[in-house]
């Protein structure tokens, strides 16, 4: 792969050039910006993205309660599994990063010297994403398009091919669909054990919410809309 990507009529090395471009026409202050936004900012919005649907779980309360919390835990522990199975990817591919093989790209990040395919923080934000999508389609929407700007980012930032991007994608998108069944059927039990708990119960069920007759997480009740069913079903 990193054959691949020294040759300059690869269209990933052009994208690369093309996006990266726009960094070296950028005033400085906004390269500063999008370094920190692609670096933490976007990692931390998907945080807060995750909380906020949380936050709206628990005021709505209704019998999904759990099963819904238990959907949005899934979100960032499928984030953490993804990046643990790239770990022996990146050892197999061994691809360099783009400014080893490639002169003239504006770097806005210094310290990158472990392997590019694929990119740990497109992993990340796509499984987030997805994994929010399981849980709500709104919320899950928003996070993808979050996802989908970091992989710009990455790109800008000129640390990260745009395959390196699409890759890591691809792989958080797997891990949290592949493995959302078990994960449900995992943490719903466990969460629902937290719901019946006098001291833990606030974390899944806010005091006086009532049963939602609508916007329900998780399918399986004759409540359920069709526009709010998720990917698990």
């Amino acid at each position: 792969m990193a054959g691949l990507a020294e040759s300059g009529s690869n269209p990933d090395v052009g994208l690369l050039y093309d996006i990266n471009g726009l960094a070296k026409d950028a005033p400085q202050w906004f390269d500063r910006g999008m370094e920190f936004v692609g670096e933490y900012g976007l990692l931390l919005a998907m945080v807060v993205l995750v909380l906020w649907c949380w936050r709206g779980v628990r005021q709505r309360g209704g019998e999904d309660a759990a099963p819904s919390v238990a959907a949005l835990v899934w979100a960032p522990l499928a984030a953490g599994i993804a990046v643990l199975v790239n770990v022996p990817i990146r050892g197999f591919v061994e691809r360099p990063r783009p400014f080893v093989d490639h002169p003239g790209l504006d770097v806005l990040v210094s310290g990158k010297n472990d392997f590019s395919f694929v990119s740990d923080h497109a992993t990340l934000t796509m499984a987030m994403g997805v994994g929010l999508f399981v849980a709500n389609r709104k919320f899950g929407l928003a996070g993808i398009g979050l996802a989908l700007l970091e992989g710009f980012c990455r790109v800008y930032m000129g640390v990260h091919y745009p395959t390196d991007v699409i890759g890591g994608f691809a792989l958080g998108t797997a891990v949290a669909l592949l493995l959302s069944p078990l994960a449900m059927a995992l943490l719903t039990p466990v969460t629902k054990a937290v719901e019946r708990s006098a001291r833990a119960g606030w974390l899944i069920r806010a005091r006086g919410s009532v049963p939602a007759e609508r916007d329900l997480l998780i399918p399986g009740t004759s409540t359920e809309l069709p526009e709010d069913r998720d990917l698990a079903a």
